[in-house]
């Protein structure tokens, strides 16, 4: 696979490097979308729609690598088509996030729930990677080992670790919930709403280059040392009560119990992918939390989008064949930050209980509004993505009438590309489009041509705005509760 140079408007073959080139319908739909960036520009853009490609969902099951990436505000219901797709696939991998993240996935009325671990583990064939873009905190890990026990799931030698990922310790939570506290003092609230898991401070540590990596658990002689360097960095802000020496001891018997799981992930992944082994890429979080493109500073504290995904396992971009887009029906977020499209009414109770959107990690309910095609158009634009899987459509079924956000206002004006303020976002009005709902159970439903003729019109509607083909259809909690595009 060779990378290409290309020009706006110009669609490579299928052998191209997939980064380097626009599939035809998120090019078209994408730079239609900006009329105002394109001029400014000086890009010529294709400006028409593409109907869907035929066989993507199989060429897509026949791919070597597949990155799975979140294109809203998280919660879209990644773990459920990684699972879905897992028995394709050799090895599955997170590249990043931590145990902020939460994974569900729901087989023959049993419920899993990940937030370490990649949601393919349930799969004896498929080897479980946790890149060195991921921040590990070791007793979460436990904990989600400990449930597999339970509930009679093998993970024997299929589980590694990247010697390169960073640890979150305790502390880390302690910190990351003090910060939390201090930004509410004062006259304004600024705090973020993090899940106070210590992802933050974990990743802040990586960046000021005083973090702890896993690796550094396999050498005793020095990791006291390191341990008593990061508590003296907190302890000088901070008042936190830690024994340098304790947690060194605690750490040294965590790393007695996990030293056969660790592994050079960079050297692990890129021999797989040499030997043709299948990966599929596990995203956390979304791209709308991603540290750089997402609504700042109500973000993750990592690259939640297919970037992450090179710098998470050390990929080369152009192995990467396809991303996959996951995007809920409607749209959510959990915590603080910017929601155009929110629904703050009855109508956005109703949508949370029909939902269940109740937070994986932390149990907080969720925020909930209609799609925001603005926010997908402009993640789609960063990940590229080949299809997506829109999760969650049965919860609409009992509505009259669907709304889809499809362009932002601003002091009257439609804006031409996503705002990156805070000003600007606070103050946007959402132009939608309005179409009559289906009023009709769709559970049951396992293709597109079984939806109800309503539905399907919702469905391509999105697809015709967005760019994005559409994949793969949930129609409810449960694995098998989904419908795909059949193949002509």
């Amino acid at each position: 696979m060779q990378a290409a140079r290309y020009r706006v408007g110009f669609v490579p073959s299928r052998g191209l490097n997939p980064f380097a080139a626009c599939h035809a319908a998120s090019t078209a739909s994408v730079w239609s979308s900006f009329p105002t960036t394109v001029s400014r520009f000086g890009f010529a853009a294709t400006r028409s729609y593409s109907t869907p490609k035929k066989g993507l969902i199989k060429q897509i099951e026949q791919e070597q690598v597949v990155a799975v990436m979140g294109g809203q505000w998280g919660d879209e219901g990644k773990g459920k088509l990684v699972d879905i797709l897992g028995p394709h696939y050799d090895v599955i991998a997170r590249c990043a996030g931590g145990s902020n993240a939460g994974h569900t996935v729901i087989v023959e009325g049993k419920k899993y729930a990940f937030h370490l671990m990649p949601s393919g583990i349930l799969h004896q064939n498929s080897t479980c990677l946790i890149g060195n873009g991921v921040v590990l905190h070791v007793p979460t890990l436990f904990k989600e080992l400990e449930n597999l026990e339970k509930q009679n799931v093998n993970v024997e030698g299929r589980i590694k670790l990247s010697d390169r990922a960073h640890i979150v310790f305790d502390f880390h939570q302690q910190v990351d919930a003090m910060q939390e506290e201090a930004a509410k003092s004062g006259s304004a609230d600024r705090s973020i709403g993090t899940t106070k898991k210590g992802i933050g401070p974990a990743y802040a540590a990586k960046a000021s280059r005083i973090g702890i990596r896993v690796g550094d658990l396999r050498y005793p002689d020095t990791l006291e040392s390191k341990i008593t360097n990061l508590v003296n960095h907190y302890k000088r802000t901070y008042n936190i009560d830690v024994d340098p020496k304790a947690e060194t001891e605690k750490y040294l018997d965590f790393a007695k119990k996990i030293d056969h799981m660790i592994v050079d992930s960079v050297e692990y992944v890129n021999k797989a992918y040499d030997a043709g082994k299948k990966i599929m890429i596990e995203g956390a979080n979304a791209t709308m939390l991603d540290l750089d493109f997402g609504t700042w500073p109500y973000v993750t504290s990592s690259n939640a989008s297919v970037g992450g995904a090179i710098t998470g396992l050390g990929l080369a971009p152009n192995k990467i064949d396809r991303v996959i887009g996951i995007v809920k029906a409607y749209t959510t977020r959990v915590g603080a930050g910017p929601f155009p499209t929110e629904l703050k009414d009855k109508l956005g109770d109703k949508i949370r209980e029909v939902g269940r959107e109740y937070g994986t990690t932390t149990g907080r309910p969720r925020r909930c509004g209609w799609l925001d095609v603005v926010a997908l158009k402009y993640t789609n634009m960063i990940n590229n993505f080949a299809t997506i899987n829109l999760t969650k459509l049965d919860v609409l079924s009992d509505l009259e009438e669907i709304k889809l956000g499809v362009a932002y206002k601003y002091k009257g004006q439609t804006l031409a590309s996503y705002p990156s303020n805070l000003e600007v976002l606070s103050e946007v009005e959402v132009e939608y489009e309005t179409l009559p709902g289906w009023k009709s159970d769709i559970s049951k439903v396992r293709s597109f041509d079984e939806l109800p003729a309503n539905c399907l019109k919702i469905v391509e509607r999105i697809e015709e705005l967005s760019g994005c083909q559409i994949g793969w259809i949930g129609t409810g909690p449960g694995r098998e509760a989904m419908a795909v595009r059949k193949a002509d």
